[in-house]
């Protein structure tokens, strides 16, 4: 556990690196997206600072100075940097930018601006936190935040568990633990670290385990870790708000999505580091940019701004940086904004948004590309052209895809029903045809009759009515000026169903032996990002936003109009906000301290995971530290210890392309072991099969004098080696 001081100084690492991060992202997002608002625009902010603290972290670990003061410093470099250039652009009357400060009191120049519509000077209109105050409170938006607070609950309730047992799920003692532990030892992240050899996983991208990296480097331990999942689920249920915020349904979005993000599918990833949420946050968050930014377009201008494609762009290559099944509808996405800009402005347009999506997630391809001459080393052929790979089996389950069964009717009801009925609950059903119904709605055009009745209003509503469901800001709810069509909105319905169709492909989503796609439950994981989207996008379709906008104006519970002098006097609850949620913090790093000491109590400390052999070795690795520990386990992630000094390997050969294989042999065995002078080798099967044996051959081939059996429990051996193995030895 750690002391009150070393706690305190990583409390203070991180608030500096948040800090630094977000001042210079509010000052990019405020000149990239000027006429975003609210929610939106903190958003856009915050997928912009969250890609600073990656891009920090790839540049320094690409020298290995991926290390804790190095990084403090480039953050701060970057942020303040930014935000320095800023503020003398603006004395140089460049355009001004929402400061990181809080705002000032409206003057007249800004209460002029109001009165005519327009943004003084080009700045964002001052945030307001309180729907209620500003416009008016709902049945529809009360029960919407019951139950994205009931799904936080549930999603909490899981990381509770964490904090009593360590990361427990499968892929994250496989590979998402050991990746981060393995950045945060070296300071390098451009070397592959080859693990277990199963399914090419350490040409993995891995933006979401830099930040498991960063906390442990702030803390020393993996603190952070069983907390972060639980902040990119709060973050997707911010996301579902903006996505139907310029629509005036946010709610329902937001009640939609909270439901979607809680089946059980997603349930394995509160407390671990799975990175399935941190893809939805990312694919979330660009469509809502792309969607808000749409609909707060001047008239008569064309197509997304450059600002807006930049944004939207990195946020989608972040996800395609997170993990693979979200390249396709990345993709999607990017081309597809490309395609509906003006004629003249589409190569423009595709290089700010092509270009911002490399910049987000191309760096684990480029990695991939320089060490195999591939960027998808899964792939060998691309038509008739060969392509460099490893020359190895996947291993691991099985490869099958979905589609692959389709007309399979035994399948269906041994293993897809059961499965679906398991991961998705019994109304999945109901689930997936309303997803489905959004993605292919978001489609179909209003109709010209229907623009008679909802098309663009000639009068100007009350404030009230322009700002009832947009968070706290003002409605940018804009109808199709082009018989109906709303391009972006039939753009996202396509990435949903892109997501549904890389699940459909994948040769993971139905992997296990032929006819028994035995991880066909664990890969609807894979689908949930086209059920979130769907659901989310249901609301705010042509046949259903008027409807549903007026069904939650006229629940209203709470209205008045917002003045120019409400606003104002406004400014000192907003101080008030702000110095509640300080107490917040502090209040959160006072319980903080007392949380770390249970988690670091409990962690790993009566392990009931896995085999009683593994279970065993892990809880004996928690109090080992500074050793050369050698396995050939999947699960590693345990043995690094709880300081995270263990330095873990799979013994293996590395191989051409980047390939990477366990010895065959008794003398290969040995010359590995010998060449890696490790401390203790920990032999064992990932599990107890009927009729095989106790002990993977390994442990014969470990036995000798110079290794001690330290520890016996099968399929599990803990050796101690007192010197290096004779390979002329082997049994």
């Amino acid at each position: 556990m750690l002391g009150p001081g070393r706690y305190l100084l990583g409390v203070a690492d991180l608030a500096l690196l948040v800090g630094f991060a977000w001042l210079g992202a509010s000052r990019v997002g405020a000149r990239l997206l000027p006429r975003l608002e609210g929610a939106s625009a903190h958003l856009a902010s915050g997928v912009i600072a969250l890609a600073v603290l990656i891009w920090v972290a790839e540049i320094l670990g690409t020298v290995s100075l991926f290390k804790p003061v190095p990084y403090l410093v480039g953050v701060a470099v970057v942020g303040g940097g930014i935000a320095a250039l800023d503020r003398r652009a603006g004395r140089r009357g460049g355009v001004p930018s929402l400061s990181f400060a809080l705002p000032r009191r409206p003057g007249r120049e800004w209460a002029e601006g109001q009165a005519s519509g327009s943004k003084a000077s080009g700045l964002r209109n001052t945030p307001h936190f309180d729907a209620q105050r500003a416009g008016g409170l709902d049945l529809v938006t009360l029960v919407a935040f019951a139950i994205a607070a009931v799904a936080a609950i549930h999603f909490a309730a899981g990381v509770k568990t964490r904090l009593s047992t360590g990361m427990t799920g499968f892929d994250s003692t496989w590979y998402h633990g050991p990746f981060a532990a393995g950045f945060f030892q070296s300071g390098n992240t451009i070397d592959l670290h080859f693990i277990a050899p199963q399914f090419l996983a350490w040409f993995y991208p891995a933006n979401g385990e830099i930040f498991h990296a960063v906390g442990m480097g702030a803390f020393g331990r993996d603190l952070l870790s069983p907390l972060l999942n639980l902040g990119w689920f709060v973050g997707c249920l911010v996301a579902c708000w903006c996505v139907g915020r310029p629509y005036r349904v946010a709610a329902w979005s937001l009640g939609l999505g909270a439901i979607a993000l809680s089946v059980p599918a997603l349930a394995d990833q509160a407390g671990e580091a799975r990175n399935d949420i941190v893809g939805i946050f990312f694919l979330l968050a660009a469509i809502a940019v792309a969607l808000n930014a749409w609909a707060g377009r001047e008239e008569g201008e064309r197509g997304l701004s450059i600002g807006a494609l930049l944004v939207m762009g990195l946020a989608a290559g972040l996800a395609a940086g997170a993990k693979l099944n979200f390249l396709l509808p990345a993709a999607v996405l990017v081309l597809g904004l490309v395609a509906i800009a003006p004629r003249g402005a589409r190569w423009r347009a595709l290089a700010a948004a092509g270009l911002a999506a490399l910049a987000g997630g191309g760096y684990w391809y480029l990695r991939n590309l320089v060490h195999t001459g591939n960027p998808l080393p899964w792939v060998h052929h691309l038509g008739p052209i060969t392509l460099p790979a490893p020359q190895q089996a996947l291993g691991g389950r099985e490869a099958h895809s979905v589609l692959g069964y389709l007309s399979d009717g035994s399948v269906w009801s041994s293993w897809f029903f059961p499965g679906l009925h398991q991961a998705l609950w019994i109304v999945w059903p109901l689930l997936a045809a309303a997803a489905l119904a959004g993605l292919l709605l978001c489609l179909v055009p209003r109709s010209r009759g229907s623009l008679s009745t909802h098309g663009v209003q000639k009068e100007p509503r009350s404030e009230a009515a322009q700002t009832r469901g947009s968070f706290g800001t003002k409605d940018l709810q804009k109808e199709p000026r082009n018989g109906g069509w709303d391009p972006v909105l039939a753009i996202v319905g396509l990435v949903g169903l892109a997501a549904a169709l890389a699940w459909l492909v994948a040769p993971t989503s139905a992997s296990g032996p032929d006819g028994m796609p035995r991880g066909f439950e664990s890969g609807l994981r894979y689908l949930v990002p086209a059920l979130v989207l769907g659901l989310a996008l249901l609301p705010a379709v042509p046949l259903l936003r008027s409807r549903l906008a007026n069904l939650a104006a006229r629940t209203s519970l709470v209205t008045h109009r917002v003045t120019s002098s409400n606003r104002a006097r406004s400014d000192g609850s907003r101080y008030w906000v702000l110095t509640m949620g300080a107490v917040l913090v502090v209040l959160a790093v006072v319980f903080g301290y007392a949380i770390q000491r249970h988690y670091l109590q409990q962690r790993y400390a009566g392990p009931s995971f896995t085999t009683p052999g593994l279970n065993a070795a892990f809880a004996w690795s928690r109090d080992i530290s500074d050793a050369g520990i050698a396995t050939t386990g999947t699960r590693q992630y345990p043995l690094f210890g709880t300081d995270l000094s263990n330095h873990v390997q799979f013994i293996g050969s590395e191989r051409p392309h980047g390939g990477f294989e366990a010895p065959t042999s008794c003398r290969q065995w040995r010359e590995e072991l010998n060449a890696g002078h490790y401390d203790y080798v920990v032999t064992s099967s990932d599990r107890l099969e009927p009729g095989q044996p106790q002990y993977p051959p390994e442990t014969r081939w470990t036995e000798s004098a110079e290794a001690i059996p330290i520890l016996r429990k099968p399929p599990t051996v803990v050796f101690k080696l007192n010197g290096a193995l004779d390979p002329s030895e082997c049994p």
